[in-house]
């Protein structure tokens, strides 16, 4: 095996934990269950060199404690402040390398406060490993950090390689998508997104999730009317867009 195209593992009834290999091992991101990780790296007889974590939840971290003590050698990357099964502490500005290529990391907070991302440099573009920031048509809720975070973090990531793939950690899409139509019911692309109905629908890029995603599209006015319609109020600028939206689709 020679292929660095990362590969989803299913997890739980939603995640996927993202996976790429070479013929010395393997990495994987965001291991909320061993089980089928350790299920294909025995299949393909590889070891676990890496884990790259992008923030402490538990279905994206619970499965780290196991796949250590099965692979001691395995390196941890993540927020040591946050994850105690770091080895390897990580932060904005931060590099690591994986099979020949480099890794930036950037500090993307609003979902939680010390969220990463992973934004991995390979011969065929950028690949970009975003936890619970983005989502294919959505974005993560926001807990530990604030809206203003996450709408500032989307609009980074947004001003990425329009041909950036994007591997989100949750199968979000259908669902997403329904909520994009409810804002932007005139957009011709959540249309024909919502009739192709593949899984997984990931990854996905960055040009799609500017034709499709609302939390990309606060700038545009039917965006901004339509949130202020069903907010039942005036909006001052794009973060009260985007916060009045992300109240939306709590409750959607």
């Amino acid at each position: 095996m020679n292929t660095l195209k990362p590969i989803p593992i299913p997890a739980f009834a939603d995640n996927y934990i993202w996976l790429a290999a070479n013929e010395h091992g393997a990495m994987c991101v965001d291991p909320g269950d061993a089980v089928p990780v350790m299920a294909w790296l025995d299949e393909h007889r590889l070891p676990l060199q890496q884990i790259w974590l992008t923030h402490h939840h538990n279905d994206h971290i619970g499965g780290v404690a196991d796949l250590k003590a099965a692979y001691p050698e395995v390196r941890v990357y993540g927020a040591a402040n946050e994850i105690a099964e770091v080895t390897d502490p990580v932060a904005e500005g931060s590099r690591l390398a994986f099979g020949g290529h480099t890794a930036e990391v950037w500090a993307v907070p609003g979902h939680t406060a010390g969220h990463l991302a992973y934004l991995w440099h390979l011969p065929q573009g950028l690949q970009v490993f975003c936890g619970d920031t983005l989502f294919s048509a959505g974005c993560g809720r926001v807990f530990t950090g604030t809206p203003q975070q996450l709408f500032a973090s989307l609009g980074r990531l947004a001003a990425l390689p329009d041909d950036s793939l994007f591997y989100p950690a949750h199968e979000y899409t259908a669902a997403n998508l329904r909520f994009a139509a409810h804002i932007d019911p005139d957009n011709a692309d959540v249309i024909r997104a919502q009739a192709d109905t593949h899984i997984p629908t990931l990854p996905v890029s960055l040009q799609h999730e500017k034709a499709v995603n609302p939390f990309l599209r606060t700038a545009l006015p039917q965006v901004q009317a339509r949130v202020a319609e069903l907010a039942s109020g005036g909006l001052a600028g794009e973060v009260e867009v985007f916060r009045a939206m992300r109240e939306l689709k709590n409750h959607f």
